[in-house]
């Protein structure tokens, strides 16, 4: 079996024996598995072999490049502040100074420390052992429940998705997810995907087309090679006689359908294809929208309403709500506005449900007083803030009470779309802290990676330590920013650390030779931290990569243990890693994770975004404060209690079951674990 379907089924805690026979070895395998990575197998036991132990090595990092202090974090505290700048100041003359990045950088003025052996407290890990006949059949499962979802997912599962159609020749069905369809279409270049698609889909196809053949991101641009324009030109033709040409749509992106249609020279083939032509290149707008900013000009609010809602759903109405609740002038105008809202699209509805329910009614003209806007690109996420004239040019703002009156209004509609899809179910309370998948199209992937705003309690007497590592690169940065309570930020990272070394935070020194494989560190003991930095409110840790490029074109992965105060063993040590994905967003700044210093718990962020910034610190964070309050909108519990017709409290009458704990279960008994973003995805999209 290849490596991306091992790697993927890793993720979810699963091996693959792909000979498909016993290992004389199971017993020593299966020890070694343990006493190397804490992992204990719960199915499959004769299966397990020698070569899991290597490849578990991999994934966890059992060979992780030394940071730049090997006695980490030790060595970095005896130290004297004038003794690190030192050490740094010789490294950059050698590798920055002298351009000589061929081995890998080190202190040249710590001491040896005396390792002592290991012996912290980890959790152990459940996996099962599956035959390749058997973890084909799961790796289906997986896909389908991908095809099944609208939200776009990230690039790692649309590369899965590639490689499973490719090498076991997967015919797709379905595909929900518009963005998908476009994709698909591009890469294998085969029509028949267009049967997902509409005539107005097309603006999407070329406008991907533009931006990954060609790094264009205006579509008003156009400048396609000829074999481009000929594919799109059959696809124009293909669903033009498979009559799927919604023109209505089509007249959305009007002037962006004539100027595609004139660059690309298209010729009518049938009275199909000539009525859009006619209809692109003529006078008149006979879109949806058309229609509803006409009775929106009038202030016929109800009119507007209604023609959306006939004309485009009912999820066109909420994703426009605040633009026509802030034209709203009567008590009575919200009231219809709010009983038109009713919607079948449950993932609308969540995502609604989570915009309003942190919404903030800021003042126009408080200093400040600038709004963020986020969205999402090529799967990397665009952060805008409000200029000063877009600010005074507002108009679609409304009340916080009116944004509590919607949340009402869509947990009502939520509830009646997924009550009782599902018989008896068992869930876990721990599931509580689980967060919905609901923007994971910019994340990247990996062994114990959750939704973003999951939290994850850090026990008493524990530190985190976050980690990245590198190739192919010569200097990639591991920074962390605090967030104190007025939004204000303060930077710990190598130009900040270098003389503020303590027992709270400590960080390994900045790696600048590792075109070979490098690696940096950071230690955050919470209790420490909250004495020493008060005023601090959260921890966001940051990657960026400070050479000139990005990271899908280096190797680059992140993650933290979770260790003992008083550690023992290596600076890496794979018994204790929680977490280790691989960076690949195609652009040079990362989010990580975060800690809530209050309550002590580790949060997900797990976010690429589109910026070349080469130094952290420098762009506002603030926008991210929403994440750290996603569970106490909606979480995985709360979206299953919604599912099951009867929510039991013991897991031996469940007929599916939401748990990461081993747990015994009825035989033709589902569970649902935290890692299987897939199905949660197809429920949510049921």
């Amino acid at each position: 079996m290849r490596e991306i379907f091992k790697d993927y089924l890793f993720k979810h805690s699963i091996f693959v024996n792909e000979a498909s026979q016993e290992s004389g070895a199971a017993f020593e395998a299966r020890f070694a598995l343990a006493k190397l990575f804490q992992i204990r197998i719960t199915e499959g036991g004769d299966l397990v072999t020698a070569e899991m132990i290597r490849y578990a090595s991999e994934q966890l990092g059992q060979d992780v490049p030394e940071p730049f202090y090997r006695g980490f974090p030790e060595s970095v505290r005896m130290l004297t502040s004038k003794q690190r700048l030192l050490d740094q100041m010789l490294h950059y003359a050698h590798t920055y100074g002298m351009g000589d990045f061929s081995e890998p950088g080190h202190s040249v003025l710590e001491d040896f420390i005396q390792r002592t052996a290991f012996d912290e407290k980890c959790e152990v890990r459940d996996f099962s052992v599956m035959t390749e006949e058997a973890a084909v059949e799961k790796l289906a499962e997986y896909v389908e429940n991908l095809l099944a979802g609208t939200r776009p997912v990230n690039e790692d599962q649309y590369d899965f998705i590639c490689e499973y159609i490719l090498e076991y020749g997967y015919q797709v069905k379905n595909c929900v997810s518009k963005n998908m369809a476009v994709k698909l279409l591009l890469d294998f270049r085969d029509v028949h995907y267009a049967d997902f698609l509409a005539m107005s889909d097309v603006i999407k196809l070329a406008d991907e087309m533009n931006y990954r053949l060609y790094r264009n991101e205006n579509i008003k641009k156009l400048n396609l090679k000829n074999q481009d324009r000929k594919f799109i030109t059959s696809v124009i033709n293909y669903l033009s006689n498979a009559k799927s040409c919604d023109l209505k749509n089509c007249f959305e992106k009007k002037a962006v359908w004539n100027g595609l249609l004139h660059h690309i020279h298209y010729h009518p083939v049938n009275e199909t294809s000539a009525q859009l032509v006619k209809c692109m290149r003529g006078k008149e707008n006979f879109s949806v929208y058309a229609a509803f900013e006409k009775a929106m000009a009038a202030k016929d609010i109800r009119q507007a309403v209604m023609v959306l809602k006939k004309g485009k759903g009912s999820g066109a109405v909420l994703r426009n709500l605040n633009y026509i609740l802030s034209r709203c002038e009567s008590a009575e105008d919200i009231q219809f506005v709010t009983d038109h809202m009713d919607s079948s699209n449950g993932v609308v509805l969540l995502q609604l449900l989570m915009e309003y329910a942190t919404y903030e009614e800021i003042a126009t003209y408080e200093e400040d007083a600038s709004r963020t806007f986020k969205f999402i690109r090529h799967n990397k996420l665009a952060v805008h803030k409000e200029t000063f004239d877009e600010r005074i040019c507002r108009q679609s703002v409304i009340s916080e009470k009116t944004a509590e009156l919607l949340c009402e209004a869509i947990k009502k509609n939520l509830r009646k779309v997924y009550a009782g899809r599902l018989g008896k179910v068992y869930i876990d309370p721990a599931m509580k802290k689980v967060a919905l998948p609901m923007q994971e199209a910019v994340s990247s992937s990996g062994y114990g990676v959750l939704p973003r705003g999951s939290r994850i309690h850090i026990e008493e007497g524990k530190k985190i330590r976050a980690f990245t590592y590198w190739e192919k690169v010569h200097d990639i940065d591991l920074s962390v920013i605090g967030i104190r309570a007025d939004g204000s930020q303060m930077e710990f990272s190598w130009r900040f650390m270098w003389n503020k070394q303590s027992d709270a935070i400590t960080f390994s020194g900045d790696e600048t030779s590792g075109y070979f494989g490098g690696s940096e560190y950071f230690d955050i003991n919470p209790v420490r931290f909250r004495m020493e930095f008060p005023d601090v409110e959260y921890l966001v840790f940051c990657d960026n990569v400070f050479s000139n490029s990005t990271f899908d074109q280096c190797i680059c992965r992140a993650g933290y243990m979770l260790r003992d105060i008083k550690d023992s063993g290596q600076v890496y040590e794979p018994k204790t890693v929680k977490t280790s994905f691989t960076v690949n967003c195609s652009s040079r700044f990362a989010y990580l994770f975060a800690i809530d210093l209050a309550a002590n718990d580790f949060i997900w962020l797990n976010v690429g975004r589109d910026s070349s910034a080469a130094v952290a610190g420098t762009t506002s964070l603030g926008f991210l404060t929403e994440y750290f309050d996603l569970i106490s909108v909606m979480n995985v519990y709360e979206f299953f209690s919604m599912l099951g017709s009867e929510i039991v409290d013991d897991a031996a009458a469940a007929e599916i079951m939401v748990t990461d704990c081993a747990v015994e279960s009825r035989e033709g008994v589902e569970v649902i674990r935290s890692c299987d973003t897939e199905r949660i995805l197809a429920f949510m999209n049921s």
